[in-house]
């Protein structure tokens, strides 16, 4: 195990800090760490920069109360940065977004990978803006009742499939439960985090129930 003193920091003192959100495994922020404010970090479990602009020591949250309780901090090979995996409180951005990183600069041939967090970004989208024709405007406009509705025989299409043991068509309403599920949420206000946060949560129960057994 590292202790402080084996970190390369700057000429300035300082050491980047990438922040990752340890449920969703995004990369949320980088900021900087000194001495003093890795130490805080390490001591109080929830993470601590040093504000270059300000040239001060920052905790995070303590203005905003969206607070990142730390899980590991883990150094790069050559120990002049550090990954730091943390529970988040709310956004991590000033501006109010979960990630600083927002702003495309390259998007290659086969454009940004599909992720879960990417289509329940355009849901939300189309929440805000209603576009006409579109599906998912549709099932907002039509409200709670109708999106459950669909949620309900989504499921019962993959029940069917899977009695049927079509994997192909099971993988097809799987996905169609999904995208539904998906809208649910927008419409709930349910965010991917906390859908990942619970299932987080009970892996770590069965994990406790495991080693109880064991013993």
């Amino acid at each position: 195990m590292l202790t402080i003193d084996d970190l390369k920091f700057n000429s300035h003192g300082l050491i980047p800090a990438i922040v990752v959100d340890a449920t969703s495994k995004k990369v949320l922020t980088l900021a900087y760490m000194n001495r003093e404010s890795l130490a805080i970090s390490l001591e109080e479990k929830r993470t601590c920069f040093w504000s270059r602009s300000r040239q001060e020591l920052w905790r995070k949250g303590e203005t905003s109360g969206n607070v990142q309780h730390i899980r590991t901090i883990v150094a790069d090979c050559d120990r002049d940065a550090l990954m730091v995996t943390v529970d988040k409180e709310g956004p991590a951005c000033h501006l109010g977004t979960d990630s600083c990183f927002n702003d495309p600069l390259f998007i290659g041939e086969g454009g940004e990978p599909f992720s879960v967090e990417g289509l329940y970004a355009l849901l939300q989208g189309r929440k805000e803006t209603l576009p006409e024709g579109s599906y998912t405007t549709y099932l907002f406009q039509k409200g709670l009742d109708k999106i459950l509705k669909k949620v309900g025989e989504e499921s019962t299409e993959v029940i069917i499939a899977g009695k049927a043991e079509d994997k192909r068509e099971t993988v097809y309403e799987i996905a169609d439960l999904m995208y539904h599920v998906m809208v649910l949420m927008v419409e709930m206000g349910i965010s991917v985090e906390d859908v990942l946060a619970e299932l987080a949560s009970r892996h770590v129960i069965d994990h406790k129930v495991k080693q109880e057994k064991m013993v």
